[in-house]
This record gives structure tokens, C-alpha cells and sequence, in this order.
């Protein structure tokens, strides 16, 4: 044991509540890390049975300001003490039009923008599809190999991945067609040629196979986030932008996980300066609480008929309370750069270890938003080694998630809050898990 875990991993404490998880809860809902939390803050991660965790996970990227942002949290609580709930679409308050003209100026989007709120990221992409459908009068989707949009019946069909998201909840919706990702590391002729490639596959899918006058929208991740953190090959996001201008397609960038400072800019779109027509965010946005937005080119938004968006909860005002709050500690605290940071000390650290260890088969991603890929010698994918890994480091107080189409990668989202010293001492827990396994 270290300093930081007190008991076995789950202890005491979080094996009595598992047991109680057990009785109430269906199999289906698990957790990467099983022990009840009692605080977090800070970077930090603290059970029920005293122990601290290194936090690289941050709720999936949900807690991106922090656990327990002092602007998020004053909003919020007072927010809550005026009232918790009216619905937008019965009786309107401010905040909601606040967070709506602060995402209209962030967003990569060309032109007048408008905003509507939402409740998750899976919700969020459902109306940017309803959104575009609206707009077209197309019904094809274009979507993208390795990608995760989310666990309703719409966004099931555009995630790529069968086990555990798809397997046995079908069938799906139709009008769906997946184009290969522009994956560098895994890209057949190599990553030279990926970008071009890729985008040639995808215009013959649109041209070809589909035909270009079904597609409503081509959906992508800026950086694919449940499927592995794949930044795609320099030069391909703009190709798809193109791909979409010329065809009359609409272009919808899923921000879910990437966006809101995580990768050092607000939006990841924003490293290869493209723009696309709608944008998806969500996770980050609340600072914890649960809140989803749809940004979009004004003509586009203004497509959907009157009563067509929106929602009971949507918008929910201590939730948009929450996303101001972030605003103002992205700010005041100039998160992006810290993000940009983060990511200068964590990649030269990962691409170090990488040369010591073959099984580090790709280092990747921007800001703090980085993956390593786990392979044999003969890079197959080493999903067992990944796991091992991850029990390690969560045996010895880091918490890390896995991630990858086929189980092998490790990411890292720590919180943008995070000091230099506890990334650090990260980085070192990693490295001995490493050294242990691989």
C-alpha cells in the first residue's frame, strides 16, 4: 500500500455500498473504479474508506474546471436558493439565454449563430441530426469507424462500437453510413498518406454509395473520444469540411469530450481551423451538473419547426448556472493555456516511456486530452495489458479510464485544475505501473 490507499482496493466501506449496488442497481451500470467517493477536489479523488486518488479521469471529462469549482459551486447554490426549476419551455430566465450568447460567441460555427440546451451529450447529437434533417430535408447520416455518439437509439447507430453499447438493444435507425477514420497509427498504407486516403474513401461512401442528394450531415469527432482519443491524420479535418462545402452537406463537429478548453482551445475544431455548421457540446459544460448544447449557423437552427427543441429539463437553470460558472473559471484562471500545459509536460512524459516500453505502441492527443495505445510486438491491440495496468494504477492511487475499439487504450483527462506536483506523482504511478506489467 501506499500513502495515499489506507485499505485493499475497494475497501471495507465500498464493498458494503457494492453489495448494496447489487441488490438495487441492474448489471448493466458498472464503474471503471468501484469505490464510493466521499470527496473530491483539487485533482484528488477521496472514498469512503480514506483513500486518495490521483484523478485522471475527471468524470470523463465532465470535470474539467474541477470537482468542486468555487465559481460553479457559488452559482449553483444560489441559483438554488432562487428556485431549482420552471422549464424553459413554460415560463423562460436568463441564465438559459446567458449560456446560449456565450456559446454563440465561442463556437468554430461560420456566421450568426444560435444555441439551444439540452440534457447529455447523446441528446445534444440527436437534435444536431433532427436539426439537420430539418434543414436538408435529407435523411442519410454519415458517421465515422471508431466513433461513440452516445447510448439512445439514434446515437447506438452512428457509434461504431458492438460490445458493450450496441450488443443486443437493436435494430437500429437506418439511413446510417460509416466512413474510416483517419486513424494515423493503424491507417493500412501508414499515416504519409492517411488524410488523403481517408477522405478519398469518404467522398466515394457520399458519391458512390449513398448518393450525395440523401446526406443531411456527415458527423465527427474533432478528436474521437470513446473510441481510443485518435487525433485524426493533419490535414483530413479540413478535407471533410471541404468534402461537406462542395456537396451541400452539413457538417456537425461532436464536441461532446473534446470540447469546453479540454484540448487548450474552447473548441478542438479550432486546431485545424475548421468551422463547421453545427456543434455538440456537453461533459464539461456544467462543471458536474447535467446540461448539453446544440450550436449552429442561424439558418439552420432556425429550420426546426416551433416546438420541434427543447425538453422538460433542458436548460435546467442550476445547470446553466453551473455552465456560466465554468465560463468564468476557464477565464479568470486562463484554462486553456493550463491545458496547453498540462499536455506539454504529459506527452514528452508518455513518448519517454514509450521508448522504454515497446508495448507503448502510439502516444496521442492536444492539451489535456492524451491516450496511449497498448500493443503486442506486432501492434495487435494488448486490451489484457491495458487492464492490468489500470487495476495497478488504481491499486496505487491514480485513477485512470480505458478506452479504444478494442480495449487498449489508456486516456488521461485530468482536470485543467490540477498542480504541477500531483500530474507528477501521476506520471511516476504510471510509470511503475508500467514497469510492473508490461
Amino acid at each position: 500500500m501506499t500513502d495515499r490507499i489506507r485499505t485493499e482496493v475497494p475497501g471495507p466501506r465500498s464493498q458494503i455500498l457494492l453489495a448494496r449496488q447489487r441488490a438495487a442497481l441492474p448489471a448493466g451500470l458498472g464503474s471503471a473504479l468501484p469505490v464510493f467517493v466521499e470527496s473530491a477536489a483539487g485533482g484528488e479523488v477521496v472514498d469512503v474508506d480514506g483513500n486518495t486518488f490521483i484523478d485522471f479521469g475527471s468524470g470523463i471529462a465532465v470535470t474539467t474546471v474541477g470537482n468542486s469549482a468555487p465559481r460553479v459551486v457559488a452559482r449553483a447554490t444560489e441559483q438554488l436558493r432562487r428556485f431549482t426549476h420552471t422549464c424553459y419551455l413554460v415560463n423562460p430566465y436568463e441564465s438559459y439565454v446567458a449560456v446560449c450568447e456565450k456559446l454563440n460567441e465561442l463556437a468554430p460555427v461560420a456566421g450568426e449563430a444560435r444555441t439551444a440546451l439540452f440534457n447529455s451529450g447523446a441528446e445534444a447529437v440527436e437534435n444536431a441530426v433532427k436539426v439537420a434533417r430539418a434543414a436538408t430535408g435529407r435523411p442519410g447520416i454519415v458517421v465515422f469507424d471508431h466513433a461513440f455518439h452516445g447510448r439512445t437509439l439514434l446515437t447506438m447507430a452512428l457509434t461504431a462500437k458492438n460490445i458493450p453499447y450496441k450488443q443486443g438493444f437493436g435494430p437500429f435507425v437506418g439511413d446510417v453510413h460509416r466512413a474510416p477514420m483517419a486513424y494515423p497509427y493503424r491507417w493500412p498504407t501508414g499515416p504519409r498518406d492517411c488524410a488523403q486516403e481517408a477522405a478519398d474513401a469518404l467522398a466515394d461512401l457520399i458519391d458512390r454509395q449513398a448518393g450525395a442528394d440523401t446526406i443531411a450531415a456527415v458527423v465527427i469527432e474533432p478528436i474521437q473520444g470513446e473510441g481510443g482519443f485518435i487525433v485524426p491524420a493533419p490535414g483530413f479535418l479540413p478535407k471533410v469540411r471541404q468534402i461537406c462545402s462542395d456537396r451541400g452537406l452539413i457538417l456537425i463537429a461532436d464536441e461532446v469530450q473534446s470540447g469546453i478548453a479540454r484540448t487548450g482551445t474552447w473548441f478542438a475544431s479550432e486546431h485545424e481551423g475548421i468551422r463547421p455548421d453545427l456543434v455538440t457540446s456537453a461533459k464539461g459544460l456544467g462543471g458536474g451538473l447535467p446540461i448539453a448544447a446544440v450550436t449552429g449557423r442561424a439558418d439552420l437552427m432556425d429550420a426546426a419547426p416551433a416546438g420541434g427543441l427543447g425538453g422538460t429539463f433542458s436548460g435546467n437553470p442550476v445547470a446553466c448556472a453551473a455552465a456560466l460558472g465554468v465560463f468564468e473559471e476557464i477565464e479568470e484562471h486562463n484554462l486553456l493555456a493550463r491545458a496547453r500545459r498540462i499536455g506539454e509536460i504529459m506527452l514528452p512524459a508518455l513518448h519517454d516511456l514509450q521508448r522504454s516500453h515497446d508495448a507503448i505502441g502510439d502516444v496521442r492527443g492536444r492539451g489535456a486530452m492524451i491516450a496511449i495505445e497498448l500493443v503486442h510486438g506486432d501492434r495487435r491491440p494488448n486490451p489484457d495489458l491495458t487492464a492490468r495496468i489500470a487495476a495497478r494504477c488504481h491499486r496505487e492511487g491514480l485513477l485512470v479510464l480505458t478506452a479504444g475499439s478494442f480495449g487498449n487504450v489508456l486516456r488521461f483527462l485530468p482536470p485543467l485544475s490540477i498542480s504541477d506536483d500531483l500530474l507528477m506523482e501521476g506520471l511516476s504511478v504510471l510509470r511503475s505501473a508500467i514497469a510492473a506489467e508490461a
